[in-house]
């Protein structure tokens, strides 16, 4: 019967004692589902975005003689539900109607004019409006305007 003998590797043999092979390594990046994972990222962005948009719904009054506005003023939007919640937004922030005076006064603190835009609901009261008003005079506004929105063409 033949007998197995134990192969040690000479000295100094290491790995490439096995054989003189080229090893190949595959160095090339697959391309494909890096792209379909963008693609399903952009398209889920896409249809995200426009529910991302924060703000009050509110339907203004019409004019028919209303001078286009100064956009670099601070707004304050008072909405339809404002006797009920007593919240308005500054800007693009939600406001508890108490805290008015302060985040305004911060708001104009750095400006030169101290402008104020209301876009108030036309299911606001003007005993509401002139709540909102008297806080916005207490923050040591001087100038409040009332916007609205043009006449429909007929």
């Amino acid at each position: 019967m033949p007998k197995v003998i134990a192969s040690t590797p000479s000295a100094g043999a290491g790995r490439m004692g096995r054989g003189h092979r080229a090893s190949t390594t595959l160095a090339e990046i697959n391309i494909i589902p890096l792209v379909d994972v963008m693609l399903v990222l952009l398209i889920i962005f896409m249809v995200t975005a426009p529910m991302l948009q924060q703000g009050f719904d509110v339907n203004l009054p019409q004019a028919r003689r209303a001078s286009p506005t100064d956009t670099s003023s601070v707004t304050v939007t008072v909405p339809a539900d404002f006797a009920t919640r007593r919240v308005v937004q500054v800007d693009k922030k939600e406001v508890r109607f108490e805290i008015l005076q302060e985040i305004v006064r911060q708001a104009v603190l750095m400006k030169a004019d101290k402008k104020v835009l209301v876009r108030a609901d036309g299911a606001v009261t003007v005993q509401e409006f002139m709540s909102v008003t008297d806080k916005l005079k207490e923050a040591g506004i001087t100038q409040v305007g009332l916007a609205s929105k043009p006449p429909e063409k007929r």
